[in-house]
């Protein structure tokens, strides 16, 4: 782990720093929601902030160490678009929490509104960048790299963007439930609905898609034809979430029944 740190530092020191502050962030929300009563959609309201800092720490440092790679790539001004544009995001949803109101399907002031808006601007241009790494990734050649590891890489970032944009779902519906209104659960920091469908659930797995296929590859699969069957089969899971969502059906139900 100490390896892969100083290694991580090297490639990009910026992005380093910043996913290393998202990360503390998250661990002061995760005690605040511990040490607080606030509510928001019959959950603490720490949580949402909570996790997307830890979503934009995991994001930070994978883009940063897959960036390297990549020749000719400007990565200051990605870094500058990432820092500026999530910063927003999470200081803007940890604000709202703080005042146990909600940030995301907020339209209830013209103010407010407004600022639901300029998180699904944010998002969309981080995910559009995104979008242009991996059109890189299937552009340039890598002698160096594994052909299985740079696979791996290769459908990360297209599952990344597919459900990354699979967000404006639940911007459309003003909810991430299906059968209910913005439904949340017990369930550990996810908080997925166990009743009804949950939108989030095929975001969640489709972004973090970006983390868990490299590193299966690379250190579990090593072979070029497993590295793209089980991509395959992690997007067909991703887009099982979302139908059986749509469906008003928990990820959580007996699909036999």
């Amino acid at each position: 782990m100490k390896e892969f740190i100083l290694e991580l530092k090297t490639r990009n020191e910026t992005l380093f720093y910043f996913g290393a502050i998202c990360l503390f962030f998250a661990l002061v929300c995760f005690i605040l929601s511990k040490t607080t009563n606030t509510q928001v959609y019959q959950v603490n309201a720490y949580l949402k902030p909570l996790k997307f800092a830890f979503s934009t720490f995991l994001f930070s440092w994978a883009m940063a160490w897959y960036c390297y790679y990549l020749q000719g790539f400007n990565v200051g001004l990605f870094n500058v678009l990432v820092i500026f544009l999530m910063s927003f995001e999470i200081i803007y949803i940890a604000i709202m929490a703080s005042k146990g109101s909600t940030s995301h399907f907020n339209t209830s002031t013209p103010f407010y509104a407004l600022m639901f808006s300029l998180m699904a601007v944010a998002a969309t241009l981080v995910t559009l960048y995104t979008a242009y790494v991996g059109i890189l990734f299937f552009t340039q050649s890598f002698p160096d790299l594994p052909s299985y590891y740079v696979w791996a890489i290769r459908f990360s970032l297209i599952i990344f963007v597919i459900f990354s944009f699979q967000g404006f779902a639940m911007g459309a519906r003003m909810s991430h439930s299906v059968g209910l209104e913005n439904d949340n659960s017990n369930l550990f920091i996810l908080g997925w609905s166990k009743t009804v469908g949950d939108l989030r659930v095929a975001h969640f797995i489709g972004m973090h898609a970006l983390q868990i296929l490299p590193v299966l590859s690379y250190y579990v699969l090593k072979n070029t034809k497993a590295t793209i069957f089980i991509s395959s089969l992690y997007l067909i899971l991703a887009i099982y979430s979302f139908v059986t969502a749509l469906h008003g059906k928990s990820i959580f139900h007996n699909p036999f029944k």
